[in-house]
């Protein structure tokens, strides 16, 4: 290890040793938006610049070169320059657009359009409306993707639960805690959306390049500051505030953000009546220093704390039909304390050797303390209601159909470290680039688990499924009173991962037709040893690929297939099983997906639409079973599974209005599983049906006043089933999801309206608006509480409804 880190820091000695410099900047347009795709060249030596302008370049010292930025949407742009020293030159150019009009000639970038990837404008992640706003608040409109709790962060993707999703921020992995079973617990995401550059995401189908999940990629890039700037946001549900500038000569760039959130009015919201406050704060910083032209160390870390102090006090749900209508009224004692505290340091060294070589090292931590401590008393009734319209008692009980308790207790402590070391490589010569790289992770989870339920209906004792008999009052009983459920586990789980992968891609042309392919393998090797016991050595190996073309029509078209087989080694959420024990010979869930897609993009009103299509399918093997109660996931932890998915996605996103960007999506998915060879049965994630719409409109005559309309429509997943239950007897499914979101702002400042003079004059930015979430005030539920009566031998579904109607006020200022 000593000698591979002496290695890497003396690479840039022997670069500094050569008779070159390097030469860098930013290309941009006359309205200060960066360029794409830009050619700069001198001689036989060229470059492009990125997504974000920037490009750089090796020139000769102490000799004059012509320098040439070509586009072709903009005027050429001749610099020449003559490098004095080996610090490095940084020049950007501001191009001009073409004056010419071209007819029947379109030329667009459809590099990530090839790449089966949706990019997401960041500016669009922080000011659509939605209970958690931010970047996955965007996601769930998306086709494919889908949510049925307001307070989660957490989303489905063609089929697949929570953990199957991959989210990076600067190339790093993130992790969220473990422990956490509500979405109200959830707290702040990851991705603080005001220091975010670039979203990218793919919903199938993705590269080598990105780690061993079965269902999504989400790819988030931090900026780096241009300025100085400090932005404040305020709203009634928390604040947030964002420092930003540059140091030491442009530098050192210093990007911090700090949030809090305060969901009091959320959940005030809601049927049960509680003294609750859930509160969550997180510190997060991305700071990055160039110690030269081609060397860059970087650092990103992040604080959270979520604390979460909850204590019922009642509830009243009235559900059923309206010729049978029944109602719950419950009654608590007791509370729930759970802390989560999440620390996440990276540091990453990014050095390029030349133009068309780099290499990136990045070694990180993740640690998670968690503690889940409650005990809580509910006694309730569940009576028939009096549905005789012309009764004095109508809409009153008349009859209790069941009368019991539930006390349910847990002190569970969780503490989990996540160490890793990954070396990423990419070398870039004309249109081919080949990217490679290999990492080594170990992760130790240590985990207390106490938890204990007792039920009573009707004054008996509910047993455990699977107990002894009892036939009282014909035979007296004398076993013991046991709870209805036990678990008292301690795990001591290690796991070490090596993985590793290599991919090609390559565009070219076939005739006049434009084609891009890329080619890839990944593998890991992983052990575990569990309370003492070790695994065997397991290696996954995934092979995955991707091609698109671009016919040369008239008709602006992409056609683009990916696949490949994927393949998701166990965590250690999927190395526990329902009763909380380890299996530590799971094996790595296993996926071939197929994703055909097509792009067209075409002009309507005279404005830019794209409609967007893909049909995917998905064969699992080795599937490791689970249920979800909330956002709680718990496994089977076997392999005894098999499960497909199919379906279609489309979206069309355009300027419906001018100079705003919209879209409308629509899915359509059937996933279903085969347990133990006993038939196919929905997943819990099947959700049929997806409509969703993001629409954004200003006052012709008032362009700063905007509105902001978020609306989304899923049909119902199946509700679960009690603890223990057999999921093959409980697959009815929760009623539709349905919600609207509308939010109004008005820009008093910004880039194109400043002020010089007055109050006014203190702010780059300034913004006020009002968001009502759930507008039509609809009850969506997310999960059923099961209700048992001894009696009739029969356990009840009652919904467990989400938010109502809420009404927000949010100040956002940058100064």
């Amino acid at each position: 290890m000593k000698k591979l880190f002496l290695i890497f820091f003396c690479i840039p000695i022997v670069a500094f040793a050569q008779k070159t410099t390097i030469l860098k900047g930013t290309v941009k347009n006359k309205e200060k938006q960066p360029i794409e795709n830009v050619s700069v060249k001198f001689g036989n030596t060229g470059t492009t610049t990125d997504e974000s302008g920037n490009y750089s370049i090796r020139i000769p010292l102490n000799e004059e070169i012509t320098i040439i930025y070509r586009h072709v949407s903009y005027k050429p742009f001749t610099k020449k320059i003559t490098a004095k020293s080996r610090n490095g030159i940084r020049f950007s150019p501001i191009l001009s657009l073409k004056i010419e009009k071209l007819e029947t000639i379109v030329v667009k970038d459809r590099k990530k359009e090839a790449q089966g990837i949706i990019k997401i404008d960041a500016n669009k992640a922080k000011n659509i409306v939605g209970p958690n706003a931010g970047v996955e608040n965007v996601l769930m409109t998306l086709p494919g993707v889908n949510n049925n709790n307001e307070l989660s962060t957490q989303y489905n993707v063609r089929g697949g639960n929570f953990d199957e999703n991959l989210v990076y921020v600067n190339g790093i992995e993130v992790y969220r805690p473990f422990l956490i079973r509500s979405g109200q617990q959830e707290g702040l995401s990851f991705i603080n959306s005001n220091m975010v550059q670039n979203i990218n995401f793919s919903a199938g189908g993705f590269q080598a390049k990105y780690g061993d999940k079965l269902s999504s990629v989400l790819d988030i890039t931090y900026r780096k500051p241009r300025e100085k700037a400090t932005t404040v946001e305020a709203s009634s549900l928390g604040g947030s505030a964002t420092f930003e500038g540059n140091f030491l000569n442009n530098k050192l760039n210093v990007l911090t953000g700090v949030r809090y959130r305060d969901n009091s009015l959320f959940v005030n919201s809601k049927q049960i009546e509680t003294n609750f406050r859930p509160r969550f704060t997180d510190l997060q910083s991305y700071i990055s220093y160039d110690f030269s032209e081609n060397f860059t160390l970087s650092y990103l870390s992040n604080f959270s704390m979520n604390n979460y102090n909850y204590q019922p006090i009642s509830r009243r749900t009235r559900f059923g039909t309206v010729a049978d209508p029944l109602e719950l009224i419950v009654f608590y004692q007791g509370k729930e304390e759970n802390n989560y505290l999440t620390l996440f340091n990276a540091l990453s060294a990014k050095f390029e050797a030349n133009e068309n070589l780099s290499f990136t090292t990045t070694v990180s931590s993740y640690n998670t303390q968690e503690e889940e401590y409650y005990d809580i008393l509910a006694s309730y009734n569940l009576g028939e209601v009096d549905a005789n319209i012309g009764s004095e008692d109508f809409g009153e009980v008349d009859f209790a159909q069941g009368i019991g308790s539930q006390l349910n207790h847990a002190r569970n402590d969780l503490d989990a470290l996540i160490n890793n070391i990954q070396i990423r490589g990419s070398y870039k010569k004309n249109r081919q680039q080949l990217d490679f790289g290999v990492k080594y992770q170990n992760e130790d989870i240590r985990e207390r688990i106490r938890e204990w339920e007792v039920i009573d209906s009707l004054g008996f004792s509910v047993r455990p499924p699977n107990s002894s008999g009892n036939n009282q009052p014909y035979e007296p009983f004398e076993g013991p009173i046991i709870p209805f459920q036990n678990i008292r586990e301690d795990n001591n789980v290690q796991i070490h991962r090596i993985s590793g992968f290599v991919q090609f891609n390559e565009r070219l042309f076939w005739n006049d037709n434009e084609v891009w392919y890329n080619i890839g393998v990944r593998a890991q090797n992983w052990t575990v040893s569990a309370n003492g016991r070790n695994s065997k050595n397991q290696t996954i190996i995934s092979p995955r690929a991707q091609f698109a073309i671009k016919p040369s029509w008239k008709t602006d078209m992409l056609f683009r297939f990916s696949g490949g087989w994927y393949s998701q080694p166990p965590s250690y959420r999927e190395l526990k099983d329902f009763y909380g024990k380890i299996n530590e010979n799971v094996k790595a869930q296993k996926s071939i997906h197929f994703v055909a897609g097509m792009d067209y993009s075409f002009d309507m009103w005279e404005r830019p639409f794209k409609l967007t299509t893909e049909l995917y399918y998905k064969d699992l093997s080795n599937v490791n079973a689970y249920s979800v109660d909330n956002v709680r996931i718990r496994y089977r932890a076997d392999n005894v599974t098999t499960a497909f998915a199919h379906g279609l996605d489309v979206r069309l996103n355009g300027e419906f209005v001018p100079g705003s960007e919209s879209w409308v999506s629509l899915g359509y998915l059937k996933t279903e599983e085969n347990i133990d060879n006993r038939g196919n049965i929905s997943r819990p994630s099947d959700q049929r049906l997806k409509f969703g719409i993001l629409f954004q409109d200003y006052v012709p005559n008032l362009p700063n006043l905007k509105a902001y309309l978020n609306l989304v429509y899923n049909t119902g997943v199946p509700g679960g089933a009690p603890a223990y239950a057999d999921v093959y007897q409980f697959q009815e499914r929760l009623r539709d999801y349905k919600r609207a979101d509308l939010g109004v702002s008005y820009i008093f400042v910004d880039a194109n309206k400043r002020y010089q003079k007055g109050f006014l004059s203190n702010f780059k930015e300034l913004t006020a608006g009002l968001e009502l979430f759930n507008m039509f005030d609809i009850q969506n539920a997310i999960t059923n509480t099961w209700v048992r009566d001894v009696y009739s031998k029969t356990q009840f579904g009652i919904p467990n409804f989400m938010t109502g109607r809420v009404l927000n006020f949010k100040l956002a200022m940058k100064f």
